[in-house]
C-alpha cells in the first residue's frame, strides 16, 4: 500500500451490506467481504452509505458495521463510513463514533430530506468537522434534495470543513468548475458510469460500487482513466459499461448485491423499502453481468 495515500484517494468501494432471513446484519459475512476487498488490491471500504442502506440502520448497528470494517482492515486500507444523517447533531455523533473507533477519515452528506439552505449546510459541514477527522462531502441531490454547488463546495473547503467531494450529480461539467473555485479540494468519483469523464477531469479518488463485483477490471480502469491512459481505458470502460450504468439507477443496491452473489460473495437481501428486483430487471442484470463473467472479467 502507498504510505504517501490521503485516506481519501485511490479506489474507496461504497461496501453494501448482506442481511440475513431475518433481516438481521450478518456481520461475519460483512467482514469477510471488507477482508477480501484488501485483499484484491483496492485502497478502502466507505461502510454505512448509500449501499450500506444507512438509512435503516439502528445507531447500534451503524457502529458494530464500523468497528466490524476497522477489524478486518489491514494496515493502511482506509475505513471512511458515512456518517449521513437529518441534521447536523446527529451527523457529528457518528463522525465521533468513527473517530474513536480508529477511522482515517468520513464521508458526509448535507442534511437528509430537508431542502436546506446554504446556512444550514455550513452549519452542518461545521459539525462534522470539529470531530476533528478529514471530511468528505458527498453531493447526491437526487436522494437529499441538496446541490452542492461548486461555489457551495468552494464556501466549504475555504472554511476548513471538507477536503473532498463524491460528485453524485451525474453532470461531469461541474468537475471544472469545482477546479476552478476550490483548487486544493479533491474531486472524488461519485458515480460508477461516469468513472471514465471524471477520471480525466483530475480526480484523486473513487467512491465505488461495482469493485465488489469485478475489483481488478475496476482497479485497473480507475488506473487508467486518471492516468490519461485512452488506449487502455477506453476500450475497458466500454465493456463494463453496461454494468457500471447500474451504479446510478434505483435499484443499484440490488443490483450490486446480485452482482455480488454471482462471483460467489455475500450480497444478501435487501431491508425494505427495497424490494428484490423484478423478473425483468433481475434477467437484465444477470444477464450483462454475467457476460463479464464468462469473458474472464474479475
Amino acid at each position: 500500500m502507498n504510505e504517501t495515500r490521503k485516506p481519501w484517494h485511490g479506489v474507496i468501494v461504497a461496501t453494501s451490506l448482506p442481511f440475513n432471513d431475518d433481516l438481521t446484519v450478518d456481520f461475519a459475512a460483512y467482514g469477510d467481504n471488507v477482508a477480501w476487498l484488501a485483499e484484491q488490491g483496492l485502497h478502502g471500504v466507505a461502510p454505512n452509505g448509500s449501499l450500506g442502506e444507512y438509512q435503516t440502520l439502528t445507531y447500534e448497528e451503524r457502529d458494530r458495521v464500523v468497528e466490524t470494517a476497522i477489524a478486518n482492515a489491514p494496515e493502511g486500507f482506509t475505513v471512511m463510513p458515512g456518517v449521513g444523517a437529518y441534521g447536523g447533531t446527529e451527523a457529528k455523533r457518528h463522525a465521533q463514533f468513527a473517530k474513536d473507533a480508529g477511522c482515517q477519515a468520513v464521508m458526509c452528506l448535507p442534511p437528509n430530506a430537508y431542502r436546506a439552505d446554504d446556512r444550514a449546510v455550513l452549519e452542518h459541514f461545521e459539525l462534522v468537522a470539529s470531530v476533528g477527522l478529514p471530511v468528505t462531502a458527498y453531493n447526491n441531490p437526487i436522494d437529499t434534495k441538496v446541490d452542492l454547488r461548486p461555489e457551495l463546495l468552494a464556501k466549504l473547503h475555504a472554511e476548513g470543513f471538507i477536503v473532498g467531494v463524491k460528485e453524485f450529480s451525474g453532470d461531469v461539467r461541474r468537475c471544472y468548475e469545482i477546479s476552478e473555485l476550490a483548487p486544493g479540494l479533491d474531486l472524488m468519483i461519485g458515480t460508477d458510469d461516469t468513472l471514465l469523464e471524471v477520471g480525466l477531469a483530475g480526480a484523486k479518488g473513487w467512491v465505488a460500487g461495482y469493485p465488489q463485483v469485478f475489483p481488478k477490471a475496476c482497479l485497473a480502469l480507475y488506473n487508467a482513466s486518471v492516468a490519461g491512459d485512452l488506449a487502455t481505458a477506453l476500450p475497458l470502460y466500454r465493456q463494463l459499461h453496461p454494468v457500471l450504468r447500474w451504479d446510478s439507477k434505483t435499484e443499484f443496491v440490488q443490483a450490486i448485491k446480485l452482482g455480488q452473489e454471482m462471483i460467489g460473495r455475500r450480497g444478501g437481501i435487501c431491508r425494505p423499502p427495497r424490494q428484490p428486483l423484478s423478473l425483468e430487471t433481475e434477467a437484465t442484470v444477470r444477464a450483462v453481468t454475467q457476460v463479464l463473467i464468462d469473458a474472464g472479467v474479475s
